[in-house]
């Protein structure tokens, strides 16, 4: 599942840098980007590299079985929801998605609950006192 976090946080990515090309060629023809669609650009961007950081924290942290599906599943239908709810919502006129807002936020906040159980319960050990398989570097 750290597979599908950090796939979705490169996918989530390159998806906010094509939103981003598309706001600056709005910008570039004189017209002003829709207030919608750069909430929606930042939440994509923020919660795409979290994403990718939660694909590295989940094996780190020695999240398991059960609890790792359920932060892995949690977090992406929240990267995807937020800022998806948004576009489709404010940007296509389909406002009674806006409410399932609380949805995908509850979905980030129980997955970062998770984390944050395993953290505290967890072996201080799990991650922190082995060899590293590669060297952390600089370049």
């Amino acid at each position: 599942m750290t597979k599908a976090l950090k796939s979705s946080g490169f996918l989530g990515l390159a998806v906010m840098m094509a939103v981003g090309l598309h706001q600056f060629t709005i910008v570039a023809g004189g017209d002003p980007v829709p207030a919608w669609m750069i909430g929606g650009h930042a939440h994509l961007g923020v919660l795409s590299i979290l994403a990718v950081v939660m694909g590295f924290a989940v094996p780190a942290l020695g999240v398991t079985g059960q609890l790792r599906t359920v932060v892995s599943v949690l977090f992406i239908a929240g990267q995807w929801g937020i800022p998806g709810i948004v576009w489709l919502g404010e940007g296509f006129g389909l406002l009674f998605l806006m409410p399932t807002g609380f949805l995908w936020g509850i979905c980030l906040i129980v997955s970062m609950l998770v984390m944050f159980y395993v953290t505290v319960t967890g072996d201080g050990g799990v991650g922190s006192g082995g060899p590293v398989s590669t060297a952390p570097g600089d370049d």
